[in-house]
């Protein structure tokens, strides 16, 4: 009876793969580094201009204190963009031309695989928070509500 059981026992372990990968899902993504924000945080400075660069690349658009629970502004990171860090230079500009953030930090690239590992694609994305008074911040622990 060993002898018999031994056998399926293998089998049992080995599982019920059938020796093919996993599938993947088809989940795109790019490359980025992006910044997120209360839009209350910024309503005496609103409406404001937001500048994102990263590297020699930016971005920017005009936001108001209207009542979306947040705002966020990315900057898309080349294809070829791999593990390492990119310099980060976030402005708000009130639209009485104050400056109410100049910041700038080093950030570290976290390597993403939105389909799983193994899976394509592979991205690098790093993400801060902006607050008035603390300028590019982490995003832990920020309510999106």
């Amino acid at each position: 009876m060993r002898l018999v059981l031994l056998p399926l026992l293998v089998l049992v372990l080995a599982g019920c793969s059938s020796g093919e990968d996993a599938a993947c899902t088809l989940v795109d993504a790019d490359s980025k580094v992006g910044v997120v924000w209360k839009p209350d945080d910024f309503k005496d400075a609103s409406p404001a201009v937001f500048r994102l660069c990263v590297g020699d690349t930016c971005t920017q658009r005009t936001v108001t204190a209207d009542g979306d629970p947040f705002g966020s502004l990315s900057v898309a990171l080349p294809d070829s963009q791999g593990a390492g860090t990119v310099p980060v230079r976030l402005t708000v500009t009130a639209d009485s031309g104050t400056r109410v953030v100049d910041d700038r930090k080093d950030a570290r690239l976290t390597e993403q695989h939105p389909n799983g590992k193994g899976c394509g694609p592979t991205v690098w994305t790093a993400t801060f928070r902006a607050k008035p008074d603390e300028g590019l911040t982490s995003p832990d622990g920020m309510s999106l509500r």
